[in-house]
């Protein structure tokens, strides 16, 4: 048995259990937030788009996308984010089968990870692409705050985030989710460091391609302009995987800048919660 620790815990979200627990149910309640703790949910979500930033500055609008798979039978989260830090190797899902978080033992399914290294040549099981990263652990706790630890996960770090490698990742997730009760979950942020119209500018195109599952489009813009938005790759690999999988259309459920939650609106983040469905 190998146990994840939580890297950012103290940082991005509180370490004293009942702290935490008190700033996720304030990210619901938030003014930027669905104003609701969650509840039924939505049946029809196969998947979202996530921020993950700091909860004081994204877990509001992080919320919107929990609210959605609030109550849903999922036995098993797929999440796929970023590698900020370029450790390890280019597609990894852990070898550890436990994470950890200041709410408890979550459970990785490390037998979907198998299953996953089977049909996909390009994911391998590599611990240190995860012992550092953000990206999918700040998602852990929110899940554990809706249904306690009674859920597993299947965590993807994406350094390699080219559009070849996000289009295959994406078909063998949905090939894998389709045998399982699964939904899948893209770890990013957006623009990153520019005042908040622009980002917003950037953002709301960027967002119009994701809304038409349109990848080709989205990686052309994503080009273009160079937009800073840490995950595409993994909002790419979800596209796909989510359109295989029955998703006919895609909401926003929100969009926020950093400069909206904390303040500062000369250089912000972009956050955007995504729903895809059936």
């Amino acid at each position: 048995m190998r146990n994840r620790q939580p890297a950012v815990a103290g940082q991005f979200y509180e370490s004293d259990p009942e702290l935490l627990r008190r700033q996720i149910e304030g990210c619901f309640k938030h003014s930027l937030g669905p104003g609701t703790l969650p509840g039924e949910g939505d049946a029809s979500v196969v998947a979202t788009v996530n921020p993950h930033a700091g909860y004081m500055y994204s877990g509001p609008i992080a919320a919107h996308s929990f609210v959605k798979v609030a109550s849903r039978p999922s036995q098993l989260f797929i999440i796929i984010g970023p590698n900020h830090f370029g450790i390890g190797s280019g597609v990894a899902a852990p070898l550890s089968d436990k994470w950890m978080t200041p709410l408890g033992i979550v459970s990785v399914d490390v037998k979907a990870a198998r299953e996953l290294m089977m049909l996909s040549r390009m994911v391998d099981m590599d611990d240190s692409a995860h012992w550092r990263e953000h990206s999918i652990e700040v998602q852990v706790p929110f899940l554990q705050f809706m249904y306690g630890n009674n859920f597993s996960i299947l965590p993807i770090s994406m350094a390699m985030q080219d559009k070849e490698t996000a289009e295959h990742l994406g078909r063998s997730v949905a090939t894998l989710a389709s045998t399982k009760k699964a939904t899948l979950i893209a770890s990013s942020d957006f623009t990153h460091y520019e005042p908040h119209h622009v980002a917003e500018e950037k953002d709301r195109k960027a967002i119009e391609y994701i809304l038409a599952f349109d990848v080709d489009g989205f990686y052309r813009y994503v080009e273009e302009i160079n937009l800073t938005m840490c995950g595409f790759g993994a909002v790419a690999a979800v596209m796909v995987a989510a359109k295989r999988l029955g998703a006919q259309k895609a909401s926003l459920l929100s969009y926020a800048t950093s400069g909206m939650t904390g303040g500062d609106k000369n250089s912000v983040v972009g956050y955007a919660s995504i729903a895809f469905l059936k």
